[in-house]
């Protein structure tokens, strides 16, 4: 949800101290601009305490990283909302030591959200190109300057066939509510002896549908890692869902369905095929 200008500009203050798991606004407002700011923090998660020795909005988990970057997009998840999510600077700590990634070396990171994955991995020599849909968070992603090159699109519209080459890491922190939707897409950018490291929602180890109930087997095939993360790993970032990192390998004729894989098929139907000129 977007936060509104007046509530933008009260807590990008330089009196506002927004600092472990507090905003405080040390500073009166009118009654309408207190209703709007309150309105927001509440839906974020916080709750006032008027306590002399608090008198501010406490929030169950520390709310300065989270707060940054919803102030970045001038955005918020609200609680009543499944979508994005920050990846907490200790889980993108765990993305990239799995990754091992060497200077030069290919990355893409669809739903980059504000580039908590994509800076740090830029840090460390990867060459990163990124996938977002929200227009505010692609302006951010440009502005930081971190990625070679920032596309704004759904990336469940993108067609594996219309990148060139594949990328040796594919690094996600995809929707939650479509992660097993997102996660096999992801493998359609992957090189064949490329990595893919994935956050993904607890349940996908024990869901019984169909379409995750394959997943699970497609990745015993290729011997992947399900890593469980602390169970408040992104309570950080405004959620308590429980989550687990996956970590799979590829290789040239393994069951994963690669950037490779993709152009050993045969393209039936060219005349109908949508494509996505200029995207990679």
């Amino acid at each position: 949800m977007e936060i509104p200008s007046g509530v933008y500009d009260v807590l990008t203050d330089t009196r506002t101290v927004i600092s472990g798991e507090r905003v405080q606004i040390p500073f009166e407002l009118d009654r309408a601009q207190y209703e709007q700011v309150n309105k927001v923090l509440k839906e974020i998660g916080g709750r006032w305490d008027g306590r002399n020795a608090v008198r501010a909005h406490v929030f169950p988990f520390p709310v300065e990283e989270f707060m940054r970057a919803c102030l970045a997009t001038r955005e918020f998840p609200s609680r009543y909302e499944q979508g994005w999510y920050p990846t907490p600077t200790r889980i993108v700590h765990d993305i990239l030591e799995h990754a091992n990634i060497k200077q030069g070396m290919s990355v893409l990171e669809p739903s980059a959200g504000t580039g908590s994955i994509v800076g740090p991995a830029a840090g460390r020599g990867a060459v990163v190109d990124c996938v977002e849909v929200d227009e505010r968070r692609v302006r951010v992603l440009r502005e930081q300057g971190a990625a070679r090159r920032v596309v704004e699109a759904d990336f469940l519209d993108l067609d594996p066939l219309d990148c060139p080459h594949g990328y040796r890491r594919v690094l996600m922190n995809p929707p939650f509510a479509a992660a097993v939707q997102h996660v096999i897409h992801g493998f359609g950018f992957l090189d064949d002896d490329g990595t893919l490291i994935a956050v993904m929602p607890e349940s996908v180890m024990w869901h019984s549908d169909r379409a995750t109930v394959e997943f699970r087997e497609l990745i015993a095939l290729t011997e992947g890692e399900f890593i469980p993360l602390p169970d408040e790993a992104f309570v950080p970032s405004g959620t308590s869902v429980r989550t687990v990192l996956l970590v799979v390998d590829a290789e040239q004729g393994g069951p994963l369905p690669t950037h490779g894989w993709h152009q050993r098929q045969p393209r039936q139907l060219d005349l109908f095929a949508l494509a996505g000129p200029g995207l990679f």
